[in-house]
């Protein structure tokens, strides 16, 4: 490995880390780039969570000091999210992503347009629903959304807001928190399913690791001091870059300088 790889892996993690933790989708830079480099897509996906994982040690860690991370309703919500990932990854260890990422395209701008039409409910939350144990319904949705981010990860971060904003009523700011937490939670597991199945390129995961621990740093911190308002607009922005990346109209390799001559 020279070092043009290794800066390439650590400008790379710095984005994911940051992008990751404010709202979700970098992993697609991330998966882009170990391919890039000469990875399978499916030990990209493998290798891409141990950046993850190490990513959110560093982001939880920083949460829980400013004091904004419900650990008691976090740990309920990832019980089911955690055996949904274990699902999923076992799925992923075969299948193509390609389509996923389409459908999970489509998901984040219907989840944009949410974000516009009621920005209210994504900057205050709902003290009331906070306090609410965890229903049967939210059981389901998050074993779902962990089926997904055991399958592939990428834009996992939005469906995980989606359903502690709206689901359990927290703001942006402590949703962040929380999602942090419970990928936290799966991802050592999750990664021992890739492990398992030699999928990991344990050398590039680590050296990823240093610049996603770097943003999910600078992150985490960003998100308390600007607040929810601040959080929402990264979001947007980042939702509308990752879909026209999904869809071919921009080329998120080609606007970063990493093109294969």
């Amino acid at each position: 490995m020279g070092w043009n790889e290794v800066v390439t892996l650590i400008v790379a993690g710095l984005l994911v880390g940051f992008i990751n933790t404010l709202a979700g989708g970098g992993s697609i830079i991330s998966l882009s780039i170990l391919m890039f480099l000469g990875l399978p897509a499916n030990i990209a996906n493998g290798t891409n969570r141990v950046a993850i994982f190490i990513q959110n040690i560093a982001a939880v860690g920083s949460f829980r000091q400013q004091k904004v991370l419900d650990h008691k309703k976090g740990f309920w919500l990832a019980i089911p999210a955690t055996v949904g990932s274990i699902l999923g990854a076992w799925i992923a260890v075969d299948l193509n992503e390609a389509i996923i990422e389409k459908a999970i395209a489509i998901v984040m701008l219907i989840m944009m347009f949410v974000i516009l039409y009621k920005p209210q409910r994504w900057l205050k939350g709902k003290e009331e629903l906070q306090h609410k144990k965890v229903s049967f319904w939210q059981v389901l949705l998050f074993f779902a959304i962990g089926i997904y981010g055991g399958f592939l990860h990428m834009g996992v971060g939005y469906a995980l807001l989606a359903g502690i904003v709206l689901g359990a009523g927290y703001d942006l700011v402590k949703a962040n928190a929380i999602k942090v937490f419970i990928i936290l939670i799966w991802s050592p597991v999750i990664l021992l399913v890739f492990m398992i199945n030699g999928q990991v390129n344990y050398m590039y995961g680590l050296i990823l690791s240093i610049g996603n621990v770097a943003g999910a740093l600078i992150a985490s911190r960003m998100a308390v001091k600007k607040g929810a308002a601040f959080v929402r607009w990264v979001i947007i922005g980042v939702i509308l870059l990752t879909a026209a990346h999904v869809f071919g109209l921009v080329d998120i390799q080609q606007m970063l300088g990493f093109v294969n001559e």
